[in-house]
């Protein structure tokens, strides 16, 4: 039978998250990083066909995101 003077508190291990936290405000998984470059990547791009098509071509938005789109997926 149990003493009933011991303390009889259970130790709890921290819970360990799958996510990771980097340059982003919150924690990530890969899935959350493509997801989030993906929507940046179109929302970059329909501003760039609205305001700067007519001066600069829509290939150079696509390199730009992409570069984007990789450092926030490595590094996000």
């Amino acid at each position: 039978m149990a003493d009933p003077n011991v303390n009889s508190q259970k130790i709890v291990a921290p819970v360990q998250h799958k996510g990771r936290r980097g340059f982003l405000p919150i924690e990530t998984n890969t899935f959350d990083r493509v997801f989030i470059s993906v929507i940046i990547w179109i929302g970059v791009s329909l501003l760039w066909m609205r305001f700067l098509e007519w001066a600069i071509p829509l290939w150079v938005s696509t390199v730009l995101c992409f570069v984007l789109a990789v450092i926030i997926i490595r590094k996000g």
